[in-house]
């Protein structure tokens, strides 16, 4: 069975004790190992850092932590579903899922979560990956992150007509 941990800023007069979500942002998983940086993979990361993140701003949320890990060789062990399930149960209400890699059956499960899983091909700072983020809603977004902006409310459904 997999251990997770959900830690939080603690509550006070600013910070609910409930990581609700800021209107209009996005919420964003990153796969970490130490917390600075995105340089994990889906099934090996021993943390997530969630992120709202906005066009001028982003905002830490919680860091969801797992005491069972993958080892990264590629085989999967005959438990792994259990670990994958929790993950995915873990990273609910997440629009977007940055990491070093994930398997074909691993984002098969993140998508029908609607989540969009986005594999960046090296490790980078957190901060590099919530900046680019941000600098992408401030001017045109992709296609894929226009839809992510639409699921989390952020803008208004446009119909085809109003694009052209």
């Amino acid at each position: 069975m997999t251990s997770v941990r959900r830690l939080s800023l603690a509550a006070n007069k600013l910070h609910a004790l409930t990581p609700r979500q800021q209107s209009g942002a996005l919420r964003v998983a990153i796969a970490t190992q130490d917390m600075e940086c995105l340089n994990a993979h889906f099934g090996s990361a021993k943390l997530f850092a969630v992120f709202d993140v906005t066009a001028d701003d982003s905002a830490f949320v919680e860091a969801v932590a797992f005491d069972d890990v993958a080892d990264e060789s590629g085989k999967h062990r005959t438990d792994g579903d259990d670990r994958i399930i929790a993950r995915v149960e873990a990273l609910k209400g997440c629009h977007l899922l940055f990491c070093l890699a994930i398997g074909s059956p691993s984002a098969a499960k993140i998508i029908s979560a609607k989540i969009h899983p986005i594999k960046v091909p090296q490790p980078q700072s957190i901060e590099d990956v919530l900046s680019r983020i941000r600098t992408m809603l401030r001017t045109a977004p992709p296609p894929w992150l226009r839809k992510a902006v639409m699921e989390a409310g952020a803008t208004e459904k446009k119909s085809f007509e109003d694009e052209v």
